[in-house]
């Protein structure tokens, strides 16, 4: 559901954390935990039906923003990859198919999803940010709308070329700045530095909520990082099953009774 606060989450005193579910239940224990607002994760999502990141279609997608989107009474924003398609008109579409959908935001990358020209050009890019913003803004609600830089996870850690895309996303209205792929603090330091607009991190290890705060970001997410320990933590406990014939891993798993408990109650 959309909600002003969400917005205004984005101008804190420091960097607050939008974890991401991939499912109903995650979305409902997250919420339950304390956490403000929650994000989407296409790859997490993807990973959960047993496909590829990328390997979910665009209406397939947006029904589960949907879900995820009425799951709890947070404000969502939704990972929704390139959009609906490659063009400008398509990325206006991408905004109004996410508010029909419930969702408080979403964000579009510059990715064309083509291994063999990853990265639109930057004219495209602009435009596509362009009509997204103008989408945005003909809502009836607020919607909050983050535009993605997408070098460093194409093999192409091109700091100058990022910022270069991040200041004119910013330009073209972009609400959020989003360069995933970022694994340096002196790097976010310098993106946080070129621009005015909130700008988003992908947690990484090495990183902490103080010193990214510190380094001038709003905003934390996740991507498909719980769904990746989700899968760890199954993975270790089959081979210790297969290995040793043995169940410790049942020490760390999340009570049942408490499931059921919040489960029954939301």
């Amino acid at each position: 559901m959309a909600d002003p606060d969400f917005r205004a989450l984005h101008h804190g005193d420091t960097a607050f954390i939008i974890p991401n579910p991939w499912d109903i239940g995650t979305a409902k224990l997250l919420a339950e935990l304390g956490f403000k607002a929650l994000a989407t994760t296409s790859a997490g999502y993807a990973f959960s039906r047993g496909l590829p990141d990328g390997g979910v279609g665009f209406e397939a997608m947006i029904e589960h923003c949907r879900e995820i989107a009425g799951a709890t009474p947070l404000p969502v924003s939704a990972d929704l990859e390139k959009g609906k398609g490659d063009s400008a008109d398509s990325a206006a579409e991408t905004v109004f198919a996410a508010d029909a959908a419930g969702l408080a935001g979403c964000s579009i990358e510059d990715a064309t999803g083509d291994a063999d020209k990853p990265i639109y050009d930057l004219t495209l890019a602009v435009e596509r940010v362009v009509a997204a913003v103008e989408a945005a803004r003909a809502l009836k609600r607020d919607f909050v709308f983050t535009a993605r830089a997408e070098n460093f996870l194409w093999g192409r850690p091109d700091l100058d070329d990022t910022i270069a895309r991040l200041k004119a996303f910013e330009e073209a209205g972009a609400d959020v700045l989003y360069a995933p792929g970022l694994s340096d603090i002196a790097q976010v330091r310098e993106i946080c530095a070129a621009v005015s607009k909130p700008v988003n991190v992908l947690a990484v290890d090495g990183f902490s909520v103080a010193s990214l705060s510190e380094a001038g970001v709003k905003r934390i997410s996740l991507g498909s990082k719980l769904t990746n320990l989700a899968f760890g933590a199954v993975e270790r406990a089959a081979n210790e099953m297969r290995e040793t014939g043995t169940f410790t891993f049942a020490r760390d798993a999340m009570a049942f009774g408490r499931l059921q408990k919040m489960f029954a109650e939301s």
